[in-house]
């Protein structure tokens, strides 16, 4: 199958500094993909090229099977795109927003029936600049689903949202892959990524540092995992069995153990506690996090 995005050897030269400096990149249809990077990485330059914003310098670029920098009406009907700020329309319900913006297409979405899928039904009839923060956001994607696209944009869909409304935002994004949608996503929120994103990739200085899925990314899924607990008083870390004291890695209260191999070492960790009769409520054991690994990727050279 033909992929939605295809980036091949992609550069946007500014002067003598290459914003984007020759990416490779592939999107899938049907995908929720994550594209993340500091600021001044080239990741909104890339996307503008992609959303025919922008021109290139060099490189080959396809989106739905068309160069963007010649996409015609036509093709614009194909692609939707929630961006990073936009403004209410002033004196327009919700309901007149999307009647509004249908106009625009030739095939349309049902209206009510968007603004069902964004969550908006109670307040269909209430004018744009009145509603929360969260529920702009969420009239900013049916705004984008009107026009029934196949791939949507995705810029920074939750700044400045709370938990709970962050929530909901993901649950509406995460729906868009039931109705098919290819999502292209942009953010600064690893947790977003990791909950919403069938792959990711991160781009630093330019350039694609690591692509992956969220538990894949950068190895991830290689590294070693700490294991942290407390011992009970009178007990140390000298007490543990030898093969856990070969993988102690510090005992500032509590004992941290570094394996590559954590079920194994959780498991003889828990039959030594029990011969013992010792009890470790505060076990804790994790891998690094995908934060952990973006951080790494993107950190710049000492």
């Amino acid at each position: 199958m033909e992929p939605v995005v295809s980036i091949r050897g992609l550069r946007k030269r500014y002067g003598q500094v290459d914003a984007v400096a020759g990416i490779d990149l592939e999107v899938q249809r049907g995908e929720i993909f994550a594209f993340l990077g500091p600021n001044g990485a080239g990741k909104t330059t890339t996307v503008e090229i992609l959303e025919g914003f922008r021109t290139r310098t060099a490189g080959e670029v396809s989106v739905l099977g068309v160069d963007p920098a010649h996409g015609d009406a036509e093709w614009r009907n194909r692609v939707g795109a929630v961006l990073q700020e936009s403004n209410a329309e002033p004196g327009l319900t919700v309901r007149e927003s999307l009647q509004l913006y249908s106009g625009y297409y030739r095939a349309p979405r049902d209206i009510d029936e968007t603004i069902a899928l964004v969550g908006l039904d109670e307040k269909a009839d209430t004018l744009a600049p009145q509603l929360s923060g969260g529920q702009r956001r969420r009239l900013d994607v049916a705004l984008a689903l009107i026009g029934d696209p196949e791939l949507i944009f995705l810029d920074e869909p939750t700044t400045g949202f709370d938990p709970s409304a962050r929530r909901t935002a993901w649950h509406v994004i995460d729906g868009l892959r039931e109705l098919g949608k290819t999502v292209f996503l942009t953010t600064h929120y690893m947790d977003e990524a990791e909950q919403l994103a069938d792959r990711i990739a991160v781009i630093a200085g330019g350039r694609i540092v690591a692509e992956g899925t969220p538990g894949t990314l950068g190895g991830r899924n290689r590294m070693a995992a700490t294991i942290r607990f407390t011992l009970p008083e009178g007990t140390g870390a000298d007490d543990l069995p030898a093969e856990l004291r070969a993988l102690l890695a510090g005992e500032d209260g509590r004992v941290t153990l570094t394996s590559d191999t954590p079920l194994a070492h959780v498991g003889a960790l828990a039959d030594w506690a029990r011969t013992r009769g010792i009890d470790l409520p505060d076990l804790d054991v994790r891998r690094p996090t995908l934060e952990d690994v973006y951080l790494e990727l993107t950190r710049e050279p000492a």
